[in-house]
This record gives C-alpha cells, structure tokens and sequence, in this order.
C-alpha cells in the first residue's frame, strides 16, 4: 500500500485552508455582482457563508474519522458502496481541476496588467508548470511554500481594505443595488460558493497531517473564520469606491480597484497588482496539492489507472498524478472561459456536499461506533442545514446554467457507464477500513 509522509501541522493546514481559497477575494465574486447587484450578492454571501459554517463542522467529523487522502471519495464509498465513491470522486475532480485553469487565467491575466507584452494564455501555462514543480519537491516544502504565500496574501488584503476604505461611499454600494431582484440572488450563488469553494481540500492531506484527530479540526476551523471575515471586507469596500458595474465582469477587480482610488500610474497601484500574484498562488499551489491526492487516492483504490498512485522515491510524492493533473487542466484553460470554469468548479462542489451530508447521516446510523474524535455540534439540525442550502444552490445552478449543467451530468453518466462496462464495481476495492482511527 503507498504511504504519504504524516509532516502537516496545524500552521500548515491553516495556510492550506485559507490559501485553498483565497484566490476567490481576488477574483471571480465579482461576476456575481452582474447578475445580481451589490446587495442582492451581499444576500447571496450570506446565505453561503450559512453553508459554508454549518458544512465545515459537519465535514471535519467525516475528516477526523476516516482521515483519507481520498477525502470524499472515501466518505461516500464507505456510505454508499462503489458507485457512491466514483460519483462523489467524479464531482471532487470536476471541482479541483476546474479551479486551477480559472485561477491560472487570473494570474495570467494579472501579469498582463502589470506588462501587456506578456500573454495571457502562456503565462497561465507557465504557472502550472512552475508549482508542479515545487509540488514534487515534497508535501513539506510545498505546505511551507504555501504557509509563506498565504501569510502574504493575507496581509496584503488587510491592506488593501486599508486602502480602498477611506473612499467606500454607501452611495456607491446601494446605486442599482438589486436590478434582478430576488432572482439575482439565487442566480448569484455560484459566485457567492467561489468565496469558500475548496477549502474541504485540507481532507485530501489527512494522510499527511499529524496526530490528524486534534489538528485537522483546529485547521478547518481557524480557515473558514478568517475566509469569512476576509470575504466580507473585501466585497463590501470594493463595491463603495465607485460605479460597481466597471468591476463586474473582469479577472483583475482589485488592482482595478486600488487603480480608481489611487490611479493607474501611481506606484503603489502597480507594486499592489504585484503581490497580488501571492493570493492566487496560494490558491494554485494549494489546489495543486488536493486534486494530486485526489487522483492518488482514485487511483490507489483502482478507479483510475494504477499507475497514478505511484510515489516518488525520493519525495514520496505522487508525481505521476500531479502531471496528469496538470496536463487536464492546461486542456481546459485552452477550451473554456473563467466563468464557465468557475459554474462548473461550483457545481462539482456542491455535489460533493451533498453526497458528503447525506453520507454523514448515513454513517452515523450504519456505523455508530465509528471512532469520531470529533462530532458535529448540534447533530442533526447543523448537517441538515447544509445539505439544504447545499440543495438550494444545485437547483439554482441548474436553472441558470443549463447548457453547462447538462455538461457535467452527461460527463458523469459517461463515467458511470465505463465504470460499470468495465467491471470494476464489481473488482476488490482497497479497504477504506485501513484508514480509520483505532477504537
């Protein structure tokens, strides 16, 4: 069986966490405002962040008990069988592999702004090439690359609030403050997820953390309060600096933010879009890391082709899947557009959710003594409101989304019908068992 280093602490999966997530401040939200205004994504923020809180209490339960590199993938398999585990991996790869190549046109797309010679396209493809790299060096060089990179990213937004705060005007912010009405919150949602998407990708290093029973907890925790409050002071004093709808529908809100207040020209405008490079990293390189133990852990349990779940002798780190996963998602930066990345990204996270909520009520039930370090406050009513604000955000992305929706459920049918023509539903799958705590 491959083994992956136990070197993580909890520092480490605080940066993984926060800087899983934290590209989604820099860009990405503001789309939302497009199709709902200022307030109506303010409303629409809340009611994720609600998802988000009550999800992260519920998962780190699922984490803490079968702390697998496989995170979802596991749950769901051990919940469900086989079928259960491929549908709830399909979802988790969709998500992380999909938000790479939008993170990757961000940065592309910063480089740009600060020197237009550059291309946008091979700048993006040279980002995947250089953190894949690093991520192959070993999970401690990389948990310590991001823990640096995060610690950045987050001052920097601490200053940039600083900054844009004394031009915030109220006016600004309520001007056409719902054109669409109720319905723009809902169609909002997905952007409103891309504030916290992918921060349950600390339970694809479980594997790597040490004494994961008391750590992983203190990671989820410590992550998803400094999201929110970052979030929230981000979106709320970029919408009062000026007429929101210039910032609507670009990959760069920030810099363009510190530009208006500031000017183009200014050198703290240019020395900000900068360092601004340090939040998307973050969020790179962290991703980088889930969606190559993810494919890992498919692979090692022969969903995917064995030879994905090879490690580096020397860094047993799982290189082959992190130049498979790196490769996929150059193909995807090449065909697709941000926001179609981002829905797409959303949606696989939002069915990971689900199954992983409904697959926390079933464990509960079919395996009360399953070791559970930690428990979710207030069984059942907090899981229970996140599998239905997980609901509600499906149903709305599927309403507003059809084409992209009808795309990434004909892709799992397709995975479904070559998972069963194949068999392996029927194969020895590894035993999740292996990876629970002791009783």
């Amino acid at each position: 069986m491959s083994s992956l280093k136990k070197v993580i602490l909890p520092i480490h999966l605080w940066a993984i966490a926060v800087g899983l997530v934290i590209s989604g401040e820099y860009f990405g939200w503001n789309y939302g405002w497009g199709v709902a205004g200022t307030v109506g994504f303010l409303i629409a923020t809340f009611i994720i962040t609600i998802l988000y809180l009550t999800f992260i209490f519920s998962f780190t339960e699922l984490t803490t008990s079968i702390p697998h590199a496989g995170g979802p993938f596991a749950y769901s398999h051990r919940a469900f069988g086989p079928i259960g585990g491929l549908i709830a991996g399909y979802a988790t790869v969709v998500e992380f592999l999909l938000a790479t190549p939008a993170i990757a046109f961000a940065l592309g797309s910063y480089i740009h702004f600060l020197y237009p010679s550059l291309p946008v396209l091979w700048t993006a493809i040279a980002f995947y090439v250089a953190l894949t790299g690093v991520n192959m060096l070993g999970i401690k060089e990389s948990a310590l690359f991001s823990l640096v990179i995060t610690l950045l990213a987050v001052l920097e937004l601490l200053i940039y609030m600083g900054i844009v705060a004394p031009a915030f005007k109220a006016s600004n912010f309520l001007h056409d403050a719902m054109p669409f009405g109720i319905k723009g919150v809902f169609a909002a949602l997905p952007f409103a997820i891309w504030l916290y998407v992918c921060i349950e990708g600390i339970a694809m290093v479980a594997e790597e953390v040490k004494d994961p029973e008391k750590n992983i907890p203190k990671g989820y925790i410590s992550g998803i309060l400094t999201l929110m409050l970052l979030a929230i002071g981000v979106m709320v004093l970029t919408g009062g600096i000026t007429d929101w709808k210039r910032l609507s529908g670009i990959d760069y809100p920030l810099p363009e933010a510190i530009g208006i207040v500031l000017g183009k020209q200014n050198n703290i405008t240019r020395i900000f879009a900068g360092i601004g490079l340090f939040g998307l990293l973050a969020s790179f390189n962290g991703i980088i890391i889930s969606y190559s133990r993810q494919l890992f852990a498919l692979s090692r349990s022969r969903y995917l082709p064995e030879g994905l779940s090879k490690l580096s002798r020397k860094h047993q780190t799982p290189d082959r899947a992190l130049i498979a996963g790196g490769l996929l998602g150059i193909v995807a930066l090449c065909l697709g557009r941000t926001d179609q990345l981002v829905l797409l990204s959303v949606l696989g996270a939002i069915v990971m959710y689900i199954l992983s909520m409904v697959a926390l009520f079933i464990l509960r039930k079919k395996e009360p003594d399953l070791p559970r370090p930690f428990k979710v406050p207030g069984y059942p009513w907090v899981p229970l409101v996140a599998l239905l604000l997980s609901i509600l955000s499906l149903v709305a992305i599927i309403y507003y989304n059809v084409w992209l929706s009808l795309l990434f459920f004909a892709g799992m049918g397709l995975t479904l019908i070559v998972f069963l023509l194949a068999g392996k539903h029927k194969q020895t799958q590894e035993d999740i068992t292996l990876y629970q705590l002791p009783s």
